[in-house]
């Protein structure tokens, strides 16, 4: 018999069926005993009356790996409204050993140091899985978006024979006797192919070795990455990082619709046009509703992006907010100035729920101006950009792109004060294990 998801078993009242997972819980009650099942799909309750059946059950705990086979029996009560009753239950594994919480609880009374010590039993839990599946959505949501878009998928390199990109907060390694780096992210080579595809995106991982230990950070995260040619300037970047977080918020209701009524997200409000401020009108207006003048500032720090969510929200029912034309000298050095404003770039972020989700804007593209940018910055030894620098040489078109982190989108959906909750196996400055 083939085995069938517990979400399946509407389907098949009064017929046999087979199905296969972990013991969830058992209720071992006088004259009856309930197994709850769980796979992949949910769970299922199966009635247990056979008396050698229920002292088998008796033997096998939580968690332990079983097929069971049995009658869809209609049941109003049950999960789905239907159980399996007159069960066979056949062990797939040894008796599985005691768990250091009950996964059968609405919510895992563990604190997080706890839960992912154990990560390879607590992310069974319901609530603990759903948030993957949400993050799973997303992904999924990002690639479709720009596949749509007429976007091509590439996978660069994640060891790096030079750390040029954003300083030292690199992680070297030996490379058979030569020094290399887990790359900080795909950067330079998403630009270089735009010049053979025109539009490219990538989701990978990268590295960062910042020693910041706050709920916000990580050394390693999944990073979601996008770069288009033939921009005028970055409001076409806007535009392409606008409509591809309205695919992963249409992709996550469509795709994780259970695990958000699970978890209890409330969906982000998102305007069918984006809400745009610049960096100095933001800051006058940071400093006009507090008091406090803040028109010199180089960036946001996190109180002003959390007044400008808060403004977003209020004044056009948004929970996103674009802020562009950061202070060039603030930026990394391939930021394309704003021609119109001097002293100002075409930088871009999203700030999603006050705090900054996306970084991106338009490149540089020319050459030359690379040249005078890194000569500007102090660096007038080419050598470590060359592979860089020779795309620029060759004909690159206007262009720019975006980026920004898996967990940190999550952990901004779902509300949850550490991004270390929506993350599988997270890494940082005190965690390498599980």
């Amino acid at each position: 018999m083939q085995r069938i998801l517990s979400a399946a078993l509407p389907d098949f009242v009064g017929q046999p069926v087979r199905l296969a997972g972990w013991i969830h819980r058992r209720r071992m009650l006088k004259s009856v005993a309930f197994l709850i099942l769980r796979d992949a799909a949910g769970l299922a309750q199966v009635v247990v009356t056979d008396p050698a059946v229920r002292a088998q059950l008796e033997h096998l705990p939580e968690e332990t790996a079983v097929a069971v086979t049995g009658i869809a029996t209609a049941q109003p009560a049950a999960p789905g409204g239907v159980e399996v009753t007159g069960p066979t239950i056949t062990p797939l594994t040894d008796p599985a050993a005691p768990v250091p919480f009950d996964l059968y609880r609405p919510d895992l009374r563990a604190n997080l140091p706890t839960i992912l010590d154990h990560a390879p039993v607590a992310l069974r839990h319901p609530k603990l899985a759903a948030t993957h599946r949400i993050s799973a959505a997303a992904v999924a949501g990002f690639r479709e978006t720009l596949n749509g878009m007429g976007f091509v998928e590439i996978h660069t390199p994640k060891i790096v024979g030079t750390a040029t990109e954003s300083g030292a907060n690199v992680f070297a390694l030996d490379y058979f006797g030569r020094r290399a780096y887990l790359a900080q992210s795909p950067q330079l080579y998403k630009q270089i192919m735009v010049g053979v595809f025109e539009q490219v995106f990538e989701v990978g991982p990268v590295f960062r070795a910042e020693p910041s230990d706050t709920a916000r950070h990580l050394t390693a995260y999944t990073s979601l990455d996008a770069e288009l040619g033939f921009v005028d300037d970055h409001r076409d970047v806007i535009a392409a990082c606008h409509a591809t977080v309205a695919g992963m918020l249409a992709a996550v209701t469509e795709r994780a619709g259970s695990a958000v009524e699970l978890l209890g997200v409330r969906m982000p409000a998102l305007p069918a046009e984006p809400v745009i401020v610049h960096f100095a009108d933001a800051l006058e207006m940071i400093s006009a509703a507090t008091g406090r003048d803040v028109s010199g500032e180089p960036d946001l720090a996190p109180e002003h992006e959390r007044w400008l969510g808060e403004w977003a929200l209020r004044e056009h029912g948004s929970d996103f907010v674009f802020v562009e034309g950061y202070p060039t000298r603030h930026r990394a050095f391939y930021t394309h100035p704003d021609p119109a404003r001097p002293g100002y770039s075409r930088a871009i972020d999203l700030i999603f729920r006050g705090v900054e989700l996306v970084s991106g804007g338009q490149r540089l593209h020319r050459y030359g101006d690379y040249v005078d940018a890194l000569a500007e910055r102090g660096e007038t030894d080419l050598t470590p950009y060359a592979g860089y620098l020779d795309a620029m040489r060759y004909g690159m078109p206007p262009h720019g792109g975006f980026a920004f982190g898996l967990e940190r989108f999550v952990a901004r959906l779902l509300d949850v004060p550490n991004i270390r909750q929506v993350t599988l196996f997270p890494r940082d400055l005190h965690r390498v294990a599980p």
